[in-house]
């Protein structure tokens, strides 16, 4: 027995991973990483394998960053945690400052958590409470999109929509109001996002004038349903969305946990659109894939219903035991300097704009390729087997997922959701990898079809 097979032996004999069937793991156990440089990460093997989908979402500028580990290093020879209630730190203050600079106009309060479902119960509650305490009593529920996905706690199970992480706990889940969401590549109205009136938001307007009196606030992903297979919708949908909100004074809550901090080309998604939120969730990039910290911005008006006398009861009581934890927060002020010494964003829409070029030139006459769709640094090939019909996959045939598995063996990580093999790759990847990314992938997907492409 090698190193890695006595490896995956002792992980399997007590590991639980996530978001896994274990019965899978019998055939493709856990690959053992030792090592990661830039957009590669490496096995015990020494083995490379392109890190086309960030570690989740998750990483920045690459695995083993010198600036964010002399960043971490630094702040853990001063503090490395202290109790949030009553005491602060200067990585927090600074943190919390820099990001009410950057994030769209209005957001001036942050409040503090440890991961990205945890940033949107904050937010649930806050909004929520807010109405109980602002003459709102009959305010109770929450509108979210078809196809939404904001984490996985039961508040954020109640407000998402995909039945592979909900169904079963459905009996227990909050009464939520689910409105159709944009579907642009199977458009109903027939027409393109990048020039449509967002026509299909007539769901969403019915839906809110009909139960304003009872709604707290609509939560949604700006621009892309990423869990759902990246599901790009346009702009105009939340300029319609905000105005609605503000008619009928209804919390706009932005999970931008994951497209914020550069993934859609801006700084944060609402940007495209020019509107402010009255609630913003931020995490994953938040630390550039280094360690758990999450955000809930919200505006003074909000803040202002909860600041009174003790004895009126009406404190936010919310909190986690990691809350503003400080070497988290060195690391997420550390990324910011990289944001800005390094015109991230100017360099990532040459990157991205290579990407489009490269990808659509192949995925257009693709046999299975239905739709290749972008924004920013995400990507998203959507597999079909009728083109025509826009008919996609059985998915008891874990299509995505057996190409996945034999991307593992050309090296690279492009980790499925359904039928749609996408890529959100580091910011630090280079031209070559980005070729190789893209090589790496189609060779895949010819492979698993059996096709000469």
């Amino acid at each position: 027995m090698d190193k890695m097979e006595e490896l995956q032996k002792r992980d399997l004999a007590h590991i639980w991973h996530p978001c896994s069937q274990m019965k899978d793991y019998e055939e493709l156990k856990p690959i053992v990483i030792k090592r990661g440089k830039g957009a590669y990460l490496y096995d015990i093997n020494g083995k490379a394998y392109l890190d086309a989908v960030s570690s989740w979402w998750v990483n920045l500028f690459g695995h083993s960053n010198k600036r964010i580990n002399n960043a971490i290093k630094a702040q853990i020879e001063k503090l490395e945690h202290v109790i949030f209630a009553n005491f602060t730190h200067e990585p927090a203050i600074e943190l919390a400052e820099r990001i009410v600079k950057i994030t769209p106009e209005g957001l001036n309060k942050v409040f503090f958590s440890d991961n990205g479902s945890s940033a949107v119960e904050v937010a649930l509650k806050m909004s929520f409470q807010y109405h109980q305490q602002s003459g709102g009593r009959n305010r109770t529920k929450f509108a979210c999109l078809s196809n939404a996905y904001h984490g996985e706690t039961l508040g954020a199970l109640s407000v998402g929509d995909l039945d592979l992480y909900s169904r079963v706990f459905k009996p227990i889940l909050l009464d939520t109001i689910r409105v159709e969401g944009p579907d642009c590549y199977r458009c109903r109205y027939g027409r393109r996002n990048k020039s449509c009136n967002a026509e299909c938001f007539e769901y969403m307007e019915r839906t809110i004038e009909e139960n304003h009196e009872v709604l707290c606030g609509v939560i949604i992903e700006p621009l892309i349903q990423c869990a759902a297979g990246m599901k790009i919708y346009p702009p105009i949908y939340l300029k319609k969305l905000r105005q609605l909100c503000d008619k009928y004074d209804i919390h706009l809550i932005a999970d931008e946990i994951a497209v914020g901090f550069g993934r859609t080309g801006k700084m944060f998604a609402c940007e495209h659109a020019g509107i402010s939120p009255d609630i913003m969730c931020l995490s994953k990039g938040l630390t550039a894939g280094y360690l758990p910290l999450a955000l809930t911005l919200t505006t003074n008006k909000i803040y202002s219903a909860f600041y009174s006398d003790y004895t009126e009861l009406k404190a936010f009581m919310h909190s986690h035991s990691y809350t503003g934890n400080p070497i988290s927060c060195a690391v997420a002020c550390e990324s910011l300097n990289i944001f800005e010494d390094e015109d991230i964003l100017k360099k990532n829409q040459q990157k991205s704009e290579y990407i489009w070029k490269k990808v659509s030139k192949i995925a257009h006459n693709h046999p299975f390729v239905g739709d290749y769709r972008q924004l920013g640094m995400v990507g998203a090939i959507e597999l079909v087997e009728d083109k025509e019909n826009k008919k996609g996959f059985d998915w008891k045939r874990r299509v995505g997922y057996q190409i996945y598995k034999i991307g593992l063996g050309n090296g690279i990580i492009i980790r499925p959701l359904g039928n749609v093999i996408y890529f959100m790759p580091p910011y630090v990847v280079r031209y070559e990898d980005i070729d190789f990314m893209i090589e790496a992938t189609f060779k895949s997907i010819n492979s698993y079809f059996q096709i000469d492409f």
